[in-house]
């Protein structure tokens, strides 16, 4: 049985078209005859703790279970129920009379290419995080929260972009995708200098080709010395 208080959302980041974006799942309107969108998110059940109603909530999103979920805040004001035609459609949707709700808020940073929009959430989409449609409840609020979120946690925890990348990337591609995630341009000689000083990230003897410019190399990421390098700095 849903438990009508207490409910999680989950900002599911990406890089698509050169653009940092957020996955949106449908939300019909019975009766209206319009499309609207909103974060992946349910009410939680009574037998389930917030973690694994997050991981079902990707699940039933993406078709995924092993994305990364960072639990990053809860979101309680009492606005987030003002608007009566979302609190209808929270109530129609869910069978249950709703009152105050909190919601906490889960983050990841995902491939685009490897969601599904056909699971049984309904369809999805990437939209861009600067061209969001009109949304449900605080649902902008909590992805503004997130994008903050997600720059602090790379601060952290850098391995999470490494994550995101493919097995064997260029400095372009590492460069580009911090530039999206931060909005804003990075220093090209300064970025590279940093890069080379890191012990993790290895330059490879392959480079790219059948590309209309020089061929750039290939870098990798080596998880076992990050590992040991965060070890260290954790015991220092």
């Amino acid at each position: 049985m849903l438990y009508p208080y207490v409910s999680v959302d989950c900002v599911l980041l990406g890089i698509d078209n050169e653009r940092l974006c957020v996955l949106l799942t449908e939300r019909k309107n019975a009766g209206i005859g319009i499309t609207e969108y909103k974060l992946p998110g349910s009410l939680i059940y009574e037998t389930e703790d917030l973690e694994e109603a997050a991981y079902r909530v990707l699940n039933e999103t993406t078709g995924f279970k092993r994305i990364p979920l960072k639990q990053f805040r809860s979101f309680g004001s009492p606005s987030r129920t003002a608007n009566k035609e979302d609190v209808q459609w929270l109530e129609n949707d869910s069978q249950m009379k709703v009152g105050r709700i909190v919601t906490v808020g889960y983050l990841a940073l995902c491939k685009v290419r490897k969601t599904k929009p056909d699971r049984v959430y309904g369809l999805s989409k990437w939209t861009p995080v600067t061209q969001l449609p009109r949304l449900p409840f605080d649902h902008k609020d909590i992805i503004t929260e997130a994008t903050k979120e997600i720059r602090a946690w790379i601060e952290i925890e850098p391995s999470i972009v490494f994550d995101y990348l493919p097995d064997k990337f260029t400095a372009l591609q590492l460069r580009r995708t911090y530039e999206i995630i931060y909005n804003k341009e990075l220093d090209v000689r300064n970025f590279h200098k940093k890069m080379n000083s890191l012990g993790y990230i290895i330059p490879t003897h392959e480079t790219e080709i059948n590309v209309p410019h020089r061929s750039a190399r290939f870098y990798r990421f080596d998880k076992v010395k990050y590992n040991k390098l965060h070890s260290k700095l954790n015991k220092a």
